[in-house]
């Protein structure tokens, strides 16, 4: 990152009776890092995008009826510039994520995968927050960047021995009719993609496929398709997880419901776009996890969550088509 040779100064005031666009204003700046030397004035290093950002908010101020400057600084000497960037100094936050992030960590052995999931998501977003308001990264963003990613690979593996590693390549499109009445093979314990997975082979490929769920994925049969796992036929490809890539396989892209389902899929699985259903879904799939004897049962139980999500999404898309 670039170190600014000036800074930006936003001075505003907002109409005392306005406290709806007083919040807003305010949380936005918040969640810029600004640094507040006294109401109404915040600091911010001069990097791109920050100056469109605080004009955005500067707008904002005059149109809600308050008055807003937007000022380039520039320090008077060395010691003045170090003042400056010591109001930036995340080092607090950095050691309130790292506590964060053990307690997470010591957690993980005994925690469900919904849990688990969900506490990944969570400090995710607060550790990309973070990452975004550190206009002069040190050795506190080191000790977390490395912190964060052995709690990622941690969960990684809880979540699921050997899930795959996305591939660099086409998609080929295969023929539906060499793939009916096949023995298809994942890895047991299974979770939201290979149980989704599982269900679109069932209900939309090989209506008489039976399942063979795995202790490891070296324990696959010759004569079975393999589907998510590292080599298997059928596994992440680029940006898509299996279910997506199941659906390209069979020439399914075209339904709007299948889509609906991936895109939550593909949430849940690695954290890419955003599905509202999703958090939803993954309570009942942690439920029914718990409470089902085996892998059998499980995707029995939860295909009549996705055969209604499928129906929703299917409705819901000709509803605001």
């Amino acid at each position: 990152m670039k170190i600014p040779s000036d800074w930006l100064l936003l001075v505003l005031t907002l109409p005392s009776n306005n406290s709806t666009a007083r919040i807003r204003i305010w949380r936005a700046l918040k969640t810029l890092g600004c640094a507040p030397l006294r109401d109404g004035a915040y600091l911010l290093p001069n990097l791109v995008p920050a100056a469109r950002q605080l004009r955005e908010l500067a707008d904002e101020s005059l149109r809600e009826g308050g008055s807003a400057w937007l000022l380039a600084v520039a320090p008077q000497s060395g010691a003045d510039d170090a003042a400056y960037r010591s109001l930036f100094d995340r080092g607090e936050e950095y050691a309130a994520f790292l506590t964060m992030l053990a307690e997470a960590d010591a957690a993980v052995a005994t925690a469900t995968p919904q849990a688990i999931s969900r506490t990944r998501r969570k400090l995710q977003r607060e550790y990309e927050a973070l990452r975004a308001t550190d206009y002069f990264p040190g050795n506190a963003s080191s000790q977390a960047e490395t912190a964060w990613s052995g709690f990622v690979s941690l969960t990684e593996r809880s979540l699921s021995l050997g899930e795959p590693s996305a591939v660099d390549a086409p998609v080929t499109r295969r023929d539906l009719t060499v793939y009916r009445g096949r023995v298809w093979a994942t890895r047991r314990r299974l979770w939201v993609d290979r149980v989704a997975s599982a269900w679109l082979i069932r209900r939309f490929i090989d209506t008489d496929a039976s399942f063979h769920w795995l202790a490891s994925p070296h324990e696959c049969p010759p004569d079975a398709v393999g589907f998510d796992f590292d080599d298997a036929e059928f596994t992440h490809v680029g940006k898509r997880v299996t279910f997506e890539v199941l659906l390209a396989s069979f020439g399914l892209e075209d339904d709007p419901g299948l889509l609906r389902l991936g895109a939550m899929v593909r949430f849940l699985d690695v954290g890419e776009g955003f599905s509202p259903e999703a958090s939803g879904f993954e309570a009942m799939l942690g439920g029914a996890s718990q409470r089902t004897g085996d892998d059998d049962a499980l995707l029995d139980e939860v295909g009549g969550m996705l055969d209604s999500l499928y129906i929703y999404f299917s409705r819901n898309d000709e509803a605001g088509a």
